[in-house]
């Protein structure tokens, strides 16, 4: 390989140049909602009401926790204990970063049901029997993960259920191009999109930071919050604070510019390389000429992730960095004990080679 190896570390020792990101190599994660954090930023949530005992609904006692990748199917369970005369089932998905915001995904009687939204139209009741509400998700996206409410209405009798929908993926920092903390965060947004992932929610962060996530650079996640994870406090990082996920908090989303970190999942394709000293150009033809695109680094994560891929070559992917995934860590493959993705930045298009990433 040549050029320099910008790789992720624990040490954090020196300063950040432009395209160096700051981070620790990434262990694999499953997106998670916890009870429990040293972190230094809490959602500011009121406290939960006492539940009251439930009298038409059964408790999920089984699993109110349902685990998902990208594209698959999953239901999620909602059992009558025993009807009223009158009622409807109402399935929404909790969006917790609007208060008071629910996201209707269907309402159904005893003889029809009624799609609502985007969700909606990929969602559908199981009905196995007469007793049966559970709510079934086709082909899940990054975005679907979360809090979703089974709801029995029923005049003043109303009761409910919730059930956790975790999306298994991967989070990543990200870094524009032009250098450190240049996006707002719909810029944000966009960046996590372009490279198959979306921003990824603290929860998922956390999960990533408790696995090994340790990152210098601030970055934008889905509810419009700032936060940097750090195993190891230095000086560089913000000084000898715990560790933790330490946080900005919510800034301005139009005019305020940090970095992104981005969540992705399982993908349909697959990701290889193609040896050879290639200019970015160079390598966008090498794909073409195998009936296939260059590789985003969502894929390349997704690859390395779920498919363990193993390559210790750098390569172009279609952002115009050079990367390289490594599952089996040794000496010569970056010098790093743990597995990651490995980055050079963002060399030169024209005077740097490499190899190419492809994804079809």
């Amino acid at each position: 390989m040549t050029g320099q190896l910008h790789h992720l570390n624990y040490t954090g020792a020196g300063r950040m140049t432009p395209f160096k990101v700051n981070c620790a190599v990434i262990f694999w994660l499953i997106s998670s909602c916890f009870t429990w954090s040293s972190a230094l930023y809490t959602h500011n949530r009121a406290a939960p009401a006492i539940p009251k005992k439930l009298q038409y609904l059964l408790e999920p006692l089984v699993y109110a926790e349902v685990t998902g990748r990208r594209g698959d199917n999953v239901t999620l369970p909602c059992i009558l204990r025993t009807k009223p005369n009158h009622y409807k089932i109402k399935w929404t998905k909790l969006e917790h970063e609007h208060i008071g915001h629910e996201n209707i995904i269907m309402i159904s009687n005893a003889k029809d049901f009624k799609p609502y939204g985007h969700l909606g139209q990929r969602a559908s009741l199981r009905g196995a029997h007469t007793m049966d509400a559970s709510l079934q998700i086709s082909h899940l996206e990054l975005e679907d993960g979360g809090t979703y409410r089974c709801e029995l209405i029923n005049g003043i009798e109303d009761e409910n259920v919730a059930i956790t929908l975790r999306i298994e993926g991967v989070v990543f920092p990200y870094q524009s191009k032009n250098g450190r903390y240049k996006f707002t965060f719909h810029e944000a947004k966009e960046a996590c999109a372009e490279q198959d992932a979306a921003l990824a929610t603290y929860s998922q962060l956390y999960r990533a930071w408790t696995e090994g996530l340790d990152c210098c650079n601030a970055g934008w996640i889905r509810d419009g919050t700032v936060h940097y994870p750090i195993i190891h406090p230095r000086p560089v990082c913000g000084g000898d604070l715990l560790p933790g996920i330490r946080s900005y908090g919510p800034k301005d989303k139009n005019h305020d510019r940090f970095d992104a970190f981005c969540f992705t999942s399982q993908i349909s394709g697959s990701v290889f390389y193609i040896s050879g000293s290639f200019s970015f150009d160079q390598a966008v033809h090498a794909c073409k000429r195998q009936g296939s695109d260059m590789a985003l680094v969502g894929q390349l994560y997704a690859a390395w992730r779920f498919q363990n891929y193993d390559q210790c070559d750098g390569g172009w992917l279609k952002d115009g960095s050079v990367r390289f995934p490594i599952s089996n860590p040794r000496r010569r493959c970056g010098g790093i004990p743990e597995a990651g993705v490995r980055s050079f930045g963002f060399p030169n298009k024209t005077t740097h080679l490499y190899g190419a990433y492809c994804y079809r």
